[in-house]
C-alpha cells in the first residue's frame, strides 16, 4: 500500500515538473543569442607606413584571418602589466570595421621586449563600455603584420610558418588560450544546470511526501 502511494507520488512529481516547462508562454530555457555581424576589413596604420594598410576579408581571407587572430581573443585573455615605453618598439594601430563602420581599435607592438604586446584603449569606435588594458600578444603577431604589408623583418620560426604558406609546427590551439577557458566554463555551466534540475526534482518530491504525511496524520 505504502509502496504504491510512494510510486504515485514520484510519478506525480515528475509530471508536475514536466508541466512547468510545458506551460504556454513559458520562457525558453536556452534562448538563441543574437549573432553580431562579422568584421569585413581591418586598417593598419603606423609611423613607418606611408599610408594605412587595408585588408579586406573577401579579397585577402588568409591575411585577414591572421591579423584578426591577434585581437579577436583579447576579451577572454588575462591582462598583463603595462610595459616600459622604451621596450615597446614600433607601434601599429589596428582598426576593425564592419562595412564602412569602425567598431574596434587596438595598439599592437610586435617587436616589444619579452614578446609582442597588445593594448586596448578604453575609448572604442562603437562606444561600447570597456576598460583600457594591456595583453601579451601572440608570437605570430610580427609575421601577421608583415604579410599584411608592415615593414617588419621576416621570421623563420615554427610559429609563423603557417602564415602565408607552409605548415604550422605548433598547433593553432596552443596559440588560443581563451578557447580552453570557454570550453571549461561551458562544461561547468552544464554541470551546474544539471545539478540545479536534480535539486528541483528532489525538493518537489520531498514537498509532496511532506504534504502526504501531513494529510495522513490529521
Amino acid at each position: 500500500m505504502i509502496r504504491g502511494v510512494g510510486r504515485r507520488i514520484i510519478v506525480g512529481v515528475a509530471l508536475f515538473a514536466v508541466g512547468l516547462f510545458a506551460l504556454p508562454g513559458a520562457p525558453a530555457a536556452h534562448a538563441a543569442p543574437e549573432v553580431p555581424p562579422a568584421p569585413t576589413s581591418v586598417t593598419i596604420s603606423g609611423d613607418d607606413l606611408a599610408e594605412p594598410l587595408v585588408v579586406v576579408a573577401e579579397q585577402q581571407p588568409e591575411i585577414f584571418t591572421a591579423v584578426m587572430d591577434q585581437v579577436n581573443w583579447l576579451d577572454r585573455a588575462w591582462h598583463a602589466a603595462a610595459p616600459k615605453p622604451e621596450t615597446l618598439g614600433p607601434k601599429y594601430v589596428l582598426v576593425v570595421s564592419i562595412e564602412d563602420r569602425a567598431t574596434e581599435t587596438y595598439d599592437l607592438y610586435p617587436l616589444a621586449g619579452g614578446g609582442p604586446r597588445a593594448f586596448r584603449p578604453a575609448k572604442q569606435p562603437d562606444k561600447r563600455k570597456t576598460a583600457e588594458a594591456w595583453f601579451f600578444g601572440r608570437l605570430s603577431m610580427p609575421e601577421a603584420l608583415r604579410v599584411a604589408g608592415a615593414p617588419l623583418p621576416e621570421q623563420h620560426d615554427a610559429v609563423s610558418a603557417g602564415i602565408g604558406g607552409g605548415e604550422r609546427a605548433i598547433p593553432e590551439d596552443a596559440l588560443r588560450p581563451g578557447d580552453d577557458l570557454d570550453e571549461m566554463f561551458a562544461d561547468l555551466r552544464e554541470v551546474l544546470l544539471m545539478n540545479a534540475a536534480v535539486v528541483v526534482v528532489i525538493t518537489l518530491g520531498l514537498a509532496g511526501i511532506a504534504l502526504l504525511v501531513r494529510r495522513r496524520t490529521r
